[in-house]
């Protein structure tokens, strides 16, 4: 603590608090670098091209769970815009893909698995002619591509795929049926 700190501030409490700033500072900055690590996603060098708007069926399973819900993608300006619903329609994450980072759009809460799903299906939905431009370290097969040790993608037919997450969750994904 600084001679002109003990000087200007006469409160034993300011001085108190200043003192214990000082020790968590190391821990809290060490707390925002590995957090900004965990966010750190893979994006495209460029947005690839997609047939827009799309609506998806995502069934989620880990573990003994499945849960079904729905999103929806689709052009927002310069920006990919990424819309998450249960099946009732109340929204679980609203982002925006913009200038080659996410955005929240709305009011809702940040939702981490939420980014990570659409930045895996990004990755998944990328065409095979954009994918070593825009994902370098992409691997890919005849029905499978992968963004080791992150996301692992197998495709059935033309937008019915499976992405397999690192930590055991898995996304099954097909097209929603348009009503007649």
């Amino acid at each position: 603590m600084s001679l002109a700190m003990h000087k200007t501030c006469r409160s034993e409490l300011a001085r108190e608090i200043f003192k214990k700033i000082k020790q968590l500072a190391p821990a809290g900055l060490l707390a925002c670098l590995l957090l900004g690590g965990c966010a750190s996603l893979p994006l495209p060098e460029q947005t690839p091209t997609l047939a827009l708007p799309m609506q998806l069926h995502i069934q989620r399973e880990q573990a003994d769970q499945r849960q079904d819900w729905l999103l929806v993608i689709q052009q927002q300006g310069a920006g990919l815009r990424w819309s998450l619903m249960d099946p009732l329609g109340i929204p679980l994450a609203r982002q925006v893909l913009q200038d080659g980072s996410w955005h929240a759009d709305g009011l809702l809460p940040p939702n981490p698995e939420a980014r990570e799903l659409f930045a895996a299906l990004l990755f998944a939905l990328t065409p095979q002619a954009e994918l070593a431009a825009n994902y370098p370290q992409a691997e890919s097969a005849a029905d499978a591509r992968f963004l080791k040790p992150r996301w692992q993608v197998h495709y059935q037919q033309r937008q019915v795929l499976r992405i397999d997450i690192k930590g055991d969750v898995h996304y099954a994904i097909s097209p929603l049926e348009a009503a007649p």
